[in-house]
């Protein structure tokens, strides 16, 4: 059903505006006269989600931890996290997966909350970079732990669906935070099995 006004759900209505502006006009096809509605849904309670939501809430529930001090470089990695998000430059998905370590300094929380944090940042407009460096920041400024390795591997759709054309390019990025040596780097990768 058309919308007469922006008032009703703006969202909707100026999207409805773009699609007859590119010439496909919603009213003219029963494939797309919900498609505003659908479009919309989805952006604002999928893809970005999480715009609303400060992540390292996820990290105000800690426990004491000490196992991990008796030993050398005990790290704890949760790996293989899902990753969708919203390229910020084209609006267009970009899904991999990223992989959280860390060696903590008497705190630690769960496992799951890694993966909230993740996808808290991940549910918005986002840039690769941004998105690594900000999951890698709430753990080193929430936690203070020994050290944080943040790694991301993803495919983008701006880059293999319009441009360049590379449907089979990967984009990894990583940060660092905390007292880290070439040693305990190398044991994160090889842990990982990915190559430094």
């Amino acid at each position: 059903m058309t919308q007469e006004s922006p008032e009703r759900d703006p969202a909707e209505f100026y999207f409805h505006k773009f699609m007859k502006a590119i010439g496909q006009d919603p009213d003219s096809s029963e494939h797309l006269e919900e498609t505003p509605r659908r479009v919309t849904s989805a952006l604002r309670d999928d893809f970005f989600s999480g715009c609303d939501e400060n992540p390292r809430k996820h990290l105000q529930t800690t426990f004491k931890e000490t196992e991990s001090k008796q030993h050398d470089t005990g790290i704890v990695i949760v790996d293989n996290i899902e990753v969708q998000s919203m390229c910020a430059h084209h609006f267009l998905p970009f899904s991999g997966v990223a992989h959280v370590g860390y060696i903590p300094d008497g705190e630690v929380v769960g496992l799951s909350k890694f993966a909230r944090l993740v996808k808290g940042y991940a549910r918005r407009p986002q840039v690769q970079e941004r998105l690594t460096n900000q999951v890698a920041n709430a753990i080193h400024e929430e936690l203070d732990p020994e050290a944080v390795y943040v790694t991301i591997i993803a495919d983008h759709q701006c880059m293999s669906c319009r441009g360049v054309m590379e449907p089979h390019s990967h984009t990894r990025t990583t940060a660092i935070r905390g007292d880290v040596s070439s040693a305990t780097e190398s044991k994160f990768y090889q842990l990982l099995g990915l190559d430094t």
